[in-house]
């Protein structure tokens, strides 16, 4: 399995399909890292839709869009669950930040954070406006997760050193 990018390296381009839950209704498409160039982004990778830790991870992240937004980041779920999961997940929850379907982990591989048996380690990635990474964190049990607070923290280091 490749290890986890380091900071300050580019991360390689991926497209995946996501949706995200609007006021019409959960909005299809495809979500290229690349197209975020020129502004932040935080990746967020969970086990499962409507699991105990990932609904608090995700809520927690969906409740706080604001923050993010005044970093100008966005916040990304990906998970392996397929679109109709995440459709399901974010209109229980009503979480408001896109959700990407990563079934086969391609994703998750290349950013080396696969595991037997859970599928994908949770994991937290902030990429830099240029498409490196500049922050991350990859937990090795999973039960717990990166605040919106730790997150938050870091985009303004990031924009602080830009």
């Amino acid at each position: 399995m490749p290890a986890t990018p380091a900071p300050h390296t580019p991360l390689a381009d991926f497209t995946l399909p996501g949706g995200v839950l609007t006021d019409d209704g959960f909005e299809h498409g495809a979500y290229t890292l690349s197209s975020r160039r020129g502004r932040p982004l935080v990746l967020a990778f969970y086990p499962g839709d409507d699991t105990s830790v990932c609904t608090k991870q995700l809520c927690s992240y969906s409740s706080g869009l604001d923050v993010f937004a005044d970093s100008g980041a966005e916040v990304w779920g990906i998970s392996p669950q397929g679109l109709d999961s995440h459709e399901s997940f974010a209109r229980k929850h009503g979480l408001r930040m896109p959700l990407l379907a990563d079934t086969d982990r391609s994703v998750a591989k290349s950013f080396g954070i696969t595991a037997p048996g859970i599928g994908l380690r949770r994991a937290v990635f902030i990429v830099a406006p240029d498409g490196t990474l500049h922050w991350k964190h990859v937990s090795l049990l999973g039960a717990t997760f990166q605040t919106t607070d730790v997150l938050a923290r870091e985009l303004r280091s990031l924009t602080a050193s830009s």
